[in-house]
C-alpha cells in the first residue's frame, strides 16, 4: 500500500497512489475500508487531490470508470 495522505473530506479519510502499478487507494471515513482502483493515470490522481470536493470527484470521475476491489 502506498503512503496515504489525509484529506479534508466528509466521506474520505485518506488517498494514496502507487505510480508503479497505477493504483489509486481511497480510505473511507465511515467504514474504515480502503478501495483500490486499477489502471488510474497519475493525472487523475493529481486532479482528485486538487478537487474542492473529493467525494464529488470520486463519484463523477473514478467510481464507475475504473475497476476496483476492497483491500
Amino acid at each position: 500500500m502506498p503512503d496515504m495522505e489525509f484529506v479534508d473530506s466528509s466521506n474520505i479519510e485518506a488517498i494514496g497512489y502507487d505510480s508503479d502499478n497505477q493504483e489509486l487507494h481511497v480510505k473511507f471515513l465511515q467504514s474504515g475500508e480502503t478501495y483500490v482502483y486499477y489502471s488510474v493515470d497519475e493525472w487523475v490522481y493529481q486532479e482528485f487531490m486538487q478537487a474542492d470536493s473529493k467525494g464529488i470527484y470520486l463519484n463523477t470521475n473514478i467510481r464507475n470508470a475504473f475497476q476496483c476491489s476492497k483491500s
